[in-house]
């Protein structure tokens, strides 16, 4: 039998909900080996519905709480558990869940005023055991992490903060541990997070190392910096979320009002009902916040906090939902008694000693949001009038509070949603570039913008890059990028040059912007006048980028001998202002070349000036890296030092080169012999490639297109093959400048019938233009043969 210890279970979730990996602590935890449980749904390992699990990830990057698990003997374990989503080179996301199992006893609280200085302190502060376990969190922590105690309570560093930082702190714990030092790390841990982190090993009497204490300096403008320990404004008037608003109503009430009190919230507002009059139904609560006393039972200290309940029709909460007004009891009351002594839900009660207790409904003007009950231990008068009024008028407040975080957190959930859905989700199979890319939404209370960006994969091997920024928040900006996203997509299809793409683009925003002024006076906005835009096109065979924007910050180049700079291509004016010209550039490439394209929040971040972000940004872009995914976290963690006040879209590629070997091009006269000569050429070149299987299949469209382009087109026309990949690109160029289409041939016709071939045999094909002549493609992918 396996020894009971501390273990930390981790799984891997693909972003289908698939297993991918299984630790031998998660097969300690629930009986299952890797090979029985890894390719599975893993939804099979829930003992409940796996629907609710799908809806509480859903828009998430981080979610932490109670999980039902079945084991392999059918035992069913209720599991705390933190997980986090990844997201790879390629776009793809996957789901890092993990979860403590330890039989130690939670150490012992210190003496009241230590105890307090813990956690007061103004500084994040945490306590790691021998095992770099986490025992111990104080509220600045908790705040800044955004995750409580109990979700990070016997979890390494590296689990609770996945990434470098968290991993290169761990490291330095290790170290403070075993030479008894105090070590320091400069990678930051999170958004609301400074530099150093301090490491400070904890020594016993006797001089051996029995903890190691993590600290971090805020950073000087952050929210935790600025907000004093002790401050007890009115709840909900600085509220950032919901919970924040129910804790502030705690921090009010306790001890100048009751000594413990408890917010619990509906899911949705409730109607609220005039005159009292309904009987009670069982109710589902959340518990949102729990206070106790400074020097109250600390066993009560957050139990149940961001659980479900399910309260009894006659509960005090239930009733006074029903009828809408404050309910007073003494709880030796018989019906009160029974109640508290059996019901999970009112442990709380028993822990405090609660004689009195006030319960008080959430009432705001979407209706009611949910209870707080307050209590007072039988060495306080019990609540009377004047107590009354005060909690009404602290409820309202903390109510109204409540009302607007989750009004700005459901029009937040929407936009990110929104972008999100309108954002790649992976990044296109292309052989050009190597790309990563990033995007970090704002964390201020204007909301998501709309920022975006985009790789669409165009004919001749070429790929087009995209940044946008459309002004604004919420979700008319969010609205507005999709629909320019979709233009710009469209735009490219038809592989229109960089600079006419932008002059249709900007067309495009003042037919928006006309259409929705004279509905709304900020449909200016909302229309995407003033929208920034960046595009670029990589060609890997003439290694040649072309790029045009409209406003948008310039993309930097790092080119092979790490020289950085700016790549000089003409501002033009922001989207929508109408009668003014764009200009392309195009320049030359090295193999190799780094391309970053981003968006000016990356840059206006309030703690630099522009010219030090821009070094930063310039240092960062050139430095070492393993992958281009390095890059992109380097420069948002050098730049950023806090959770960005505007979105931010950074896009990162590395240039390829199609070299000559895979490249093959011919000059043909305009004449019908000519036609015989293309297919030998073709087949001439298709056999040095080893692509015999290509040939007859490629014969035919070349064929059908160098006829339409010596009978309709001019000279000079050339016959281009292209194989990268899995894929072969037949183009042939001619200097007219009129575009194939396709026509019905009827029974008796002897032509019509050549690009209808080229379009079967094909996987894709089209005309794009020149700025004289035009290119007629067809592309074939060789995995089908």
């Amino acid at each position: 039998m396996e020894r009971e210890s501390t273990y930390t279970a981790t799984a891997t979730i693909d972003e289908h909900g698939i297993l991918t990996g299984w630790s031998d602590g998660a097969r300690r935890l629930l009986g299952y080996d890797s090979s029985a449980v890894v390719g599975r749904p893993a939804s099979t390992l829930l003992a409940g519905d796996a629907t609710a699990a799908r809806r509480a990830l859903a828009g998430r990057d981080r979610w932490n709480g109670t999980v039902p698990l079945r084991h392999q003997d059918g035992r069913r374990l209720e599991r705390g558990v933190l997980a986090h989503r990844r997201t790879s080179g390629s776009g793809a996301g996957d789901w890092l869940v993990v979860s403590a199992v330890t039989a130690r006893a939670q150490p012992p609280r210190g003496e009241p005023l230590e105890e307090w200085t813990f956690l007061q302190s103004p500084f994040p502060l945490a306590i790691f055991d021998a095992d770099l376990r986490l025992v111990r969190a104080n509220r600045r922590l908790e705040h800044a992490l955004a995750l409580p105690e109990a979700a990070m309570r016997g979890l390494c560093l590296a689990h609770i903060v996945p990434g470098a930082g968290g991993e290169e702190a761990d490291r330095s714990m290790r170290r403070a541990l075993e030479s008894g030092r105090p070590q320091e790390t400069g990678d930051r841990l999170g958004p609301d997070l400074g530099r150093p982190t301090v490491l400070t090993p904890l020594k016993d009497a006797d001089g051996r190392v029995r903890a190691v204490c993590l600290s971090v300096q805020p950073p000087p403008d952050s929210v935790l910096a600025r907000r004093p320990a002790d401050e007890t404004g009115p709840p909900g008037a600085t509220a950032a979320d919901q919970a924040r608003a129910a804790q502030e109503l705690g921090e009010v009430t306790v001890p100048r009002l009751a000594d413990v009190m408890a917010v619990d919230l509906l899911d949705s507002p409730r109607p609220g009902t005039e005159g009292g009059g309904r009987t009670p139904d069982p109710v589902v609560l959340r518990r949102a916040a729990l206070r106790p006393v400074p020097d109250g039972d600390g066993s009560a200290r957050g139990t149940g906090v961001g659980e479900a309940v399910v309260c009894p029709a006659e509960s005090p909460a239930a009733r006074c939902l029903a009828v809408s007004r404050p309910l007073l009891y003494d709880t030796a009351e018989p019906a009160v008694a029974e109640w508290a002594a059996l019901d999970p839900y009112a442990g709380w009660l028993r822990a405090s000693g609660t004689r009195s207790l006030l319960v008080v409904p959430l009432l705001a003007e979407g209706g009611t949001l949910g209870v707080a009950l307050f209590g007072r231990s039988p060495g306080r008068p019990p609540f009377g009038p004047e107590d009354l009024r005060l909690a009404e008028e602290f409820t309202a407040k903390a109510a109204a509070g409540i009302e607007r975080a989750r009004g700005h957190a459901r029009t937040r959930t929407t936009a990110m949603a929104l972008q999100r859905s309108l954002l790649p989700q992976t990044l296109p199979e292309q052989a050009a570039l190597e790309i990563a890319a990033r995007y970090l939404p704002s964390a201020s209370r204007a909301g998501v913008g709309g920022d975006w960006f985009d790789v669409i994969p165009l004919s001749g091997a070429r790929v087009a890059l995209v940044v946008g920024d459309v002004v604004g928040h919420g979700i008319r900006a969010s609205a507005t990028m999709g629909r320019l996203r979709t233009a710009v997509r469209t735009l490219a299809d038809v592989d229109l040059p960089a600079d006419e793409l932008l002059t249709h683009l900007d067309d495009l925003v003042l037919r928006l912007a006309a259409d929705e002024g004279s509905a709304d006076p900020a449909a200016e906005t909302a229309g995407g006048i003033g929208t920034t835009c960046l595009y670029a096109v990589y060609d890997p065979v003439s290694r040649r980028c072309t790029a045009a924007r409209a406003g948008h910050p310039p993309p930097a180049l790092v080119t092979p001998d790490g020289t950085v700079r700016f790549l000089d291509v003409p501002a033009g004016p922001p989207l929508g202002l109408g009668g003014l010209p764009f200009e392309a550039v195009d320049t030359a490439l090295p193999e190799g070349s780094l391309l970053a394209l981003y968006t000016d929040g990356l840059l206006e971040a309030r703690d630099h000036d522009i010219d030090e972000a821009l070094a930063t940004m310039f240092a960062a872009l050139a430095g070492p890296a393993e992958s281009l995914e390095a890059v992109c976290d380097r420069v948002l963690t050098e730049l950023l030092g806090h959770r960005p006040d505007d979105d931010i879209a950074l896009l990162v590629a590395r240039t390829r080169v199609l070299h000559e070997d895979r490249v093959a091009h011919w000059e043909l006269d305009k004449e019908p012999t000519v036609v015989s000569r293309a297919r030998r050429y073709v087949d001439e070149q298709l056999s040095a490639w080893g692509l015999d299987e290509a040939a007859f299949t490629t014969e035919l469209m070349v064929s059908e297109l160098v006829t339409n382009a010596i009978r309709y087109g001019r000279p000079p026309i050339r016959l281009r093959l292209i194989h990268h990949d899995a894929t072969l690109i037949c183009e042939i160029y001619d200097a007219s400048g009129s575009t194939p289409h396709m026509r019905r041939a009827r029974i008796f016709d002897e032509g019509g019938r050549g690009l209808l071939l080229v379009a079967q045999l094909a996987e894709r094909w089209g005309t794009r233009h020149e700025r004289i002549g035009k290119t007629v493609w067809a592309e074939q992918s060789l995995t089908a043969l």
